[in-house]
């Protein structure tokens, strides 16, 4: 891979590493607040927990886990940083 594949690959391997951390973010603000403004007595509990923060923290965090996990597999490249040709 030359220089400028790797340039490339490196560009969008950080576009798509900050496109999910900006969803991820959005995700958690609009469940947390968004469900998180009712009255405590008006809150629904989830095994325990009220419903805005297990959407926002538990399910939000398995649901980026697992897109993580298939992004990092799918669009990622290991790419050799290595100068090989430098002797």
């Amino acid at each position: 891979m030359n220089f400028k594949e790797k340039n490339l690959q490196i560009n969008k391997e950080a576009k798509i590493t900050v496109g999910l951390y900006i969803f991820f973010f959005l995700w958690w603000f609009i469940l947390a607040y968004g469900i998180g403004l009712k009255d405590v007595s008006e809150y629904k509990y989830i095994l325990g927990f009220p419903s805005w923060f297990f959407y926002s923290c538990i399910m939000g965090y398995v649901m980026i886990c697992v897109l993580l996990a298939f992004v990092v597999k799918r669009y990622f490249k290991d790419i050799d940083f290595e100068d090989k040709e430098a002797n």
